[in-house]
């Protein structure tokens, strides 16, 4: 069995995720079905990405699961982006949002250290 506890980015994403499902809860409670959705769709698939990655079949396959990762990451902070800006959601915390750029740093840095690699 494997073991992600030293690996960051695995941790990174996993509590990242586990806050995002608690947001995204708080989210459905206003009856905001669709942005709860879509914020738990795409904050939780970061983590099952790079998780994916460490089973990869071949380097190609690592980057790409971790490109994917990073897609999703653009993506939330968008969602996060307009709960916060707009009048009708619940605003994500700071932390959410310091948390997923370290997130997209650390993801933006495995990607360009494995392609020159």
């Amino acid at each position: 069995m494997r073991n992600d506890k030293d690996n960051l980015i695995v941790k990174l994403s996993f509590d990242f995720a586990l806050k995002i499902i608690v947001f995204a809860e708080a989210i459905r409670e206003t009856n905001r079905f669709e942005m709860a959705s879509q914020i738990f769709r795409s904050g939780t698939s970061i983590g099952a990405n790079i998780r994916e990655a460490q089973n990869a079949e071949s380097k190609a396959d690592f980057i790409h699961k971790f490109k994917i990762a990073a897609k999703e990451a653009d993506e939330i902070q968008y969602w996060l982006s307009l709960c916060k800006e707009s009048e009708f959601y619940p605003s994500p915390s700071e932390e959410l949002f310091k948390e997923i750029q370290s997130i997209n740093l650390i993801l933006s840095k495995i990607i360009s250290t494995s392609k020159k690699s």
